[in-house]
């Protein structure tokens, strides 16, 4: 039998049930952090309860430290950890922190939230998105500091208008040390049963102490967990992740050098749900299933394929991370500091499904005009074309050119190369500047080639990559291929003084990013959309006769498939940022910042740009821009911590990205959207063993003009439901979907939630809720689930309990129990919406909220 009755983990360092102290206000660099530092708040009490902090600068900020974290579940994700922050919604695809899920920040998707590790970015290059699941280990984090709306000068982003957040790995302990984290949990809900879906986990962490007469000091940490499928009867999570920091620090001032690494592998299937948005019911009896196509399950022999292998649980999301890391802070006068961070990444990574191949070759039949003339030669070839594969070779062995089951995963591999230099100056005692340089270049290769099925449906390997299928001619088919690099160089200012007795503070900041893009698609554009052609090159020639292109300069319309081709792109702006502090009492301040940022387009954005000439209008992605301003007022005492921020945002070129479920991208420009809101949060501590600590967040935008839509899409059916129309002018019709007056899909409108925490000697109780608002599955503000789906607003409850072994000789040890979703909600978590997606599409797919889990972890320090 499954064991169901142990709650679940923590993430906990060795120190047991110790409040997290004060420490200094981490940003994204070292640079940022000490500039930060040393003007910031001076007088200030130590504000942090319960590990939640609300620091008093300009900027909107909420810290998270060890206290909190160590309460949360062993291997849980860092965006989990935050859920708690005022403006963060997100949504977990299974309790363990293992399968991803939606993360928002103000309504802000991940591709618009910069997430930083030690100061590095950690967001893709390509789309900008953030992978929850391939987040560092909780035990290692020291604090996790959350920007809402907001970035600093020297951040080296492409695409932060959301937000920031800043996960801070801890210093290496002055003495030896040892720490061991064993967990072990499960499912534990209605119709749970019958399958393996528990949870295992081991966390290992050696901490040198100082080892040389110059106290060089270090911890080196290894993990492995896996977990069953939460939902359906097939599929498993296993996550490897080694890290280790060597620090050295110089002198008694601050100075020193630090060198990290970080290296993570997971191995998980997808999962989620099998419905489309149309056909979640609220069921809860529907959420564990059996997948289609049946398991255990046989490929077939012939060249006539089954469903063996096809499911979307079988796809695999493999992906192999790491990361060298260097930091480093030098006071070379007494008024001079210099900091320089650096940082290499390395990313291998897919996800995608399996595709009947044709083993045959493509065929395009010659095309005559009315008088029998010949417009386009016959075209016979390998490669791929339309989405599907032609080998053009017996590939099963059966003497039959018919088709065969293969995977076919979209691949990512990543070089990426970080440096950011901070030069400051104290001008005085109450007046300092900086200036910045930031570099990010990363070389990003996609591409698509297909591998192999085992008898029973598994890939032989998870990267077809390695051993990618070739045709007869031994060219390796794909389908995508495309060579990018994505490089940022970005200089910055900053100012920040403190007047009238140091109740005021004030900064002016400004920035200017020089953004470029060069862009290689090695395959045939043949629509708009992005849809390729991918040829071989020896085929290459004949395909071009095949398929003439020409593009119509007055109507702005191109047919045919556009050349492989190279471009280059660039995108500048000069940023400034503003924000001052004023104490109005010791305890109470207000404080109001401006920020103007760029979120320039994703890579899909531009490659689907292709289809039209370079110099053409057509061609042209327009950047996002925004401006951005907070008005905060704040109490801190040592007992209470308030605050309250209303926010406005304005947009211009508002960008939107949808994924269907192969991962293939669309972007939407809304044009001008306006966002607002207001996030309150309130800690108070009446006795010291009590700590109560209640948040929310109204959250609103409206989209300011209709969507352009295609005749296509604008059917007569829609027409006459209100959906959409057309406007006629000078013989041609355009056409608009209704989306003016509407707020943004996926985001919603309120969140509020809260947390209590009773510490009683050995024993620490915490229990905390999140309600999270209804949210909209597209622009269209629809509920009807034929043109639209509106997801209803859920209530999560979770509880911790730990017990600390200190008083039975095992010291610096714990107990530690957990439970999620303590009533068993059942609710849509993350899901996939575009701008009229169909509810009934397969581009609509829901994930079913994570449902109640328990578990418990040993932790053991020497």
């Amino acid at each position: 039998m499954k064991f169901q009755s142990i709650l679940s983990t923590a993430t906990s360092t060795l120190a047991v049930g110790v409040a997290f102290l004060a420490t200094p206000s981490f940003a994204q660099s070292t640079g940022s952090a000490d500039f930060d530092d040393a003007i910031v708040v001076t007088g200030a009490r130590s504000t942090d309860i319960a590990g939640i902090k609300v620091p008093d600068s300009p900027k909107a900020k909420v810290e998270i430290g060890k206290e909190l974290i160590g309460h949360q579940r062993a291997g849980q994700s860092v965006n989990e950890i935050i859920n708690l922050v005022p403006g963060v919604s997100f949504t977990n695809n299974d309790p363990w922190g293992s399968s991803g899920g939606s993360f928002t920040i103000r309504g802000f998707d991940s591709s618009r939230i910069s997430q930083t590790f030690d100061g590095i970015p950690l967001n893709d290059s390509g789309n900008y998105a953030v992978y929850t699941n391939q987040q560092v280990d909780p035990e290692l984090v020291e604090t996790i500091n959350v920007n809402l709306g907001s970035t600093d000068v020297d951040s080296p982003t492409a695409a932060a208008v959301g937000g920031t957040v800043n996960i801070n790995t801890k210093i290496p302990d002055d003495k030896f040390g040892l720490m061991t984290s064993m967990s072990y949990g499960d499912i534990v809900a209605d119709g749970s049963g019958g399958e393996d879906r528990s949870f295992q986990r081991f966390f290992g962490k050696v901490e040198t102490g100082e080892f040389t007469s110059i106290g060089t000091k270090a911890w080196f940490s290894g993990s492995y967990a896996r977990n069953g499928a939460t939902f359906a009867n097939y599929g498993k999570v296993e996550k490897k992740q080694f890290n280790a920091k060597v620090y050295q620090p110089i002198g008694d001032n601050g100075d020193f050098i630090s060198l990290a690494g970080h290296y993570n592998e997971n191995r998980n299937n997808f999962g989620g749900s099998p419905l489309s948005a149309a056909a979640f019911n609220y069921d809860k009896s529907a959420r564990f299933y059996e997948i289609n196509g049946g398991y255990p399950c046989n490929t077939s022999e012939t060249s006539t394929p089954n469903s063996c292998g096809t499911s979307f649980e079988r796809r695999y999301n493999p992906s192999n991370t790491g990361n060298v890391r260097l930091a480093s802070l030098f006071h070379l006068t007494e008024k001079l500091t210099l900091s320089v961070d650096a940082a290499y990444q390395y990313t291998k990574a897919n996800g995608g499904g399996t595709t009947s191949a044709n083993e045959g070759s493509y065929t395009k039949a010659a095309v005559y005009n009315s008088a029998g003339e010949l417009v386009t030669p016959a075209f016979t070839g390998t490669g791929n074309y339309g989405g599907a594969f032609y080998f053009g070779r017996d590939l099963n062995g059966d003497g039959v050119l018919g088709k065969v089951t293969l995977v076919q995963p979209s691949q990512t591999k990543t070089n990426r190369y970080v440096a950011i230099a901070n030069l400051a100056y104290d001008i005085d005692d109450n007046n300092r500047v900086r200036l910045s340089y930031s570099f990010d270049r990363a070389h990003h290769r996609q591409t698509g080639a297909a591998g192999f099925l085992k008898s029973n449906g598994e890939p032989f390997d998870v990267f077809p990559v390695n051993d990618p299928l070739t045709d007869a001619a031994g060219n390796v088919l794909q389908k995508r291929d495309r060579d990018s690099y994505a490089t940022l160089h970005q200089v910055a200012g900053e100012y920040r003084g403190r007047f009238f007795d140091e109740k005021l503070s004030v900064l002016l900041g400004v920035r200017a990013p020089f953004f470029k893009r060069d862009l290689t698609q090695n395959c045939f554009t043949t629509s708009s959309g992005g849809f390729v052609d991918c040829v071989p090159e020896d085929q290459q020639a004949a395909y071009i006769l095949a398929n003439p292109y020409s593009f119509n300069a007055t109507t702005g319309k191109a047919t045919g498939s556009a050349l492989p081709q190279s471009r280059n792109l660039k995108y500048d702006k000069l940023l400034p940022n503003v924000g001052a502090t004023f104490k109005i009492t010791n305890e109470v301040s207000i404080a109001a910042s401006y920020a103007k940022n760029i979120s320039v387009p994703s890579t899909d954005s531009l490659y689907n740009a292709f289809y039209f000439p370079a110099d053409s209008d057509a061609a042209y992605r327009v950047a996002e821009t925004s401006d951005s301003f907070d008005l905060s007022l704040r109490y801190s005492s040592s007992i209470v911590q308030a605050s309250i921020t209303g926010w406005y945002s304005k947009y211009h070129n508002r960008l939107v990205t949808a994924y269907d479920i192969d991962g293939n991208a669309t972007d939407t420009n809304l044009g001008p959207v306006k966002k607002y809101g207001v996030d309150a949060s309130v800690s108070v501590r009446p006795v010291r063993p009590l700590s109560l600590y209640a948040f929310a967040s109204y959250i609103n935008s409206e989209i300011q003009q209709d969507a352009i839509t295609s005749a296509s899409s604008c059917t007569t059916a829609k027409i006459n439901a209100g959906v959409c129309y057309g406007v006629t002018a000078d013989g041609a019709t355009t056409y608009y979907l209704n989306t003016s007056g509407n707020r943004e899909r996926g985001a919603p409108k309120w969140l509020v939630g809260g947390r209590a925490q009773l510490d009683l000697g050995d024993v620490s109780f915490g229990a905390q809720a999140k309600y999270t608002g209804s949210r909209y599955l597209n622009d269209l503000n629809l509920d009807d689930l034929v043109y639209g789906a509106k997801f209803k607003s859920y209530t999560v409850v979770d509880l911790d309990l730990r017990y600390s072994l200190e008083n039975l000789g095992l010291a610096n040890s714990q107990i530690q129990l957990n439970v999620s979703n303590l009533f068993d909600k059942f609710y849509v978590g993350s899901f996939s919406g575009g701008l009229d997606t169909s509810p009934t599409s397969t581009s609509a797919f829901v994930n079913f909220g994570s449902p109640r889990a328990v578990s418990a972890t040993f932790i053991m320090g020497f």
